[in-house]
């Protein structure tokens, strides 16, 4: 089992050439799963994680998640990266004290979001959402865990879809120390490689969480990580909802049928 510093090295390694798909799982099963299919590094989802404790993303408690990025970082030896919401505060003293308890689990990287939960003013003020991520940047500098940090602009996925104001933010969050960035919802492969272009040298995350493009395709136009958000679990709920719909509704099951046996799911888990 590799130490959490071989996990960090290696996740560093990954962000400085080629492109490499980093999927979410939300628990230690589906972690290993996934970890099993070669995947060179997984990160975690807050929606994943809210859905399998029945609530709405964005509602486990800092404390819980904790918790959870231990678990996934003990359960498989890739590196882990924490979807870690807004660190969890509002202040940047408060995201410094929560970054520097994440980099106590175990995990190779975190995110850190600028989005507010609030639809009246969906994203933090500029000024704060940059002193945020430089809150969270000494945080991990002062941890000497070699931490990667990425800033995510969630104007996107927030009702603020505006190209230039998501650049001028992911531009000021690498000043202010990201390692990477990341701007999730955008599903336009010329406007991806415009935000590539924008912080290049900086790496950028893509969310791919719908058939719009390919690896090849973010390879090509310079993306270095992809991820797939809360889309992989979103799968697992449809297919489980649908099942259990057709049994309480129609009393059938057919779509049970369709299943995976357990014999091969038990061998899967045993390796």
């Amino acid at each position: 089992m590799q130490t959490s510093t071989d996990r960090i090295s290696a996740f560093r390694h990954l962000h400085e050439s080629g492109c490499f798909v980093m999927p979410n799982p939300w628990d230690i099963g589906s972690a290993r799963l996934l970890a099993q299919l070669g995947f060179p590094a997984l990160a975690t989802t807050s929606a994943g994680l809210a859905w399998s404790l029945g609530v709405r993303d964005t509602h486990v408690g800092r404390d819980k998640v904790l918790a959870h990025l231990q678990a996934m970082s003990a359960a498989v030896d890739v590196p882990i990266n924490a979807d870690f919401e807004d660190g969890f505060a509002i202040e940047p003293a408060g995201v410094a004290i929560s970054v520097e308890l994440a980099t106590r689990t175990g995990i190779a990287g975190l995110s850190i979001e600028d989005s507010t939960d609030d639809p009246a003013k969906p994203l933090f003020d500029f000024a704060l959402a940059v002193e945020r991520i430089e809150a969270a940047r000494r945080a991990i500098d002062d941890s000497a865990t070699g931490v990667v940090l990425t800033a995510r602009s969630e104007g996107f996925i927030a009702g603020r879809p505006d190209l230039a104001v998501t650049i001028r933010r992911l531009t000021a969050y690498a000043e202010a120390g990201a390692d990477c960035l990341y701007a999730p919802g955008i599903r336009s492969v010329a406007d991806i490689k415009t935000i590539v272009d924008a912080v290049s040298p900086k790496p950028v995350n893509a969310l791919v969480s719908g058939n719009f493009t390919t690896v090849a395709e973010m390879t090509d136009i310079g993306v270095r990580r992809i991820s797939v958000g809360g889309a992989l679990a979103r799968t697992a709920w449809t297919g489980f909802l649908e099942a259990a719909k057709e049994i309480a509704e129609r009393g059938s099951f057919a779509g049970l049928s369709s299943a995976m046996p357990g014999v091969d799911l038990d061998g899967i888990f045993a390796r």
